[in-house]
Formats: structure tokens, C-alpha cells, sequence
């Protein structure tokens, strides 16, 4: 099966559970292509439009910052995703980031 990049970032962020957030270069890395970040990124810009459903919300920066969020309508509503899954935010950015940190590379094989 050919399965595009983009779909392979989705795939990746459909596992990510509720309540923990990886990044863009978390991903990338997942997926063999660790200096992919700003194309993991760019997928996850477009994830809205994705089938079935992309929680990108759980998706960040290597440093637990919503960077992402200019990309939801309304820009705080990442926040507040974050916030009703359990995920601390303060000042854009995530409280106990490596607490929650989901790394794809220790939870999954693809």
C-alpha cells in the first residue's frame, strides 16, 4: 500500500491517547524521516480536512508549545481541547510536558 506522507502523520496522530500530546518531530522520527518536523507540521495544518478524524490538538512543539494553535478556529480552542482531555496548558504552553509526552517510538511499530 502507498500511503502518502501526510496520511502516515495522520495514522500516527490517531493513536496518540487522550490526555497526552507528542511533536511534530516525535512523528517524524516515528516515521523514519526525524528531519521531517516542519513537514509533520505542515500535515498537521491541514488535519482538519483529514477522514476520519485527527485529534492534532495533541500535537506540539519539542518544547510543549501550542505553535499549532493559528491553525484552529478559534486559535484557543486547541487550548481548551487540551484542557478538557486533562492536559495542562499555561502561557501556550504545556504543564508537565514530559509527563504527558506520548513518544510514538516506545508505543507503537509500524
Amino acid at each position: 500500500m502507498n500511503t502518502s506522507f501526510y496520511e502516515q502523520v495522520y495514522e500516527v496522530a490517531r493513536l496518540i491517547p487522550k490526555g497526552r500530546v507528542t511533536s511534530y518531530g516525535a512523528i517524524a522520527k516515528s516515521l523514519g524521516a526525524a528531519k521531517s518536523s516542519r513537514m509533520v507540521g505542515h500535515a498537521m495544518s491541514y488535519a482538519g480536512l483529514a477522514e476520519p478524524y485527527v485529534p492534532a490538538h495533541r500535537v506540539v512543539n519539542s518544547s510543549g508549545l501550542l505553535t499549532g494553535k493559528f491553525h484552529f478556529n478559534p486559535p484557543e480552542s486547541m487550548e481548551e481541547m487540551l484542557l478538557k482531555e486533562g492536559v495542562g496548558v499555561k502561557d501556550d504552553k504545556v504543564v508537565n510536558f514530559k509527563n504527558v509526552f506520548w513518544n510514538p517510538m516506545d508505543e507503537i511499530t509500524l
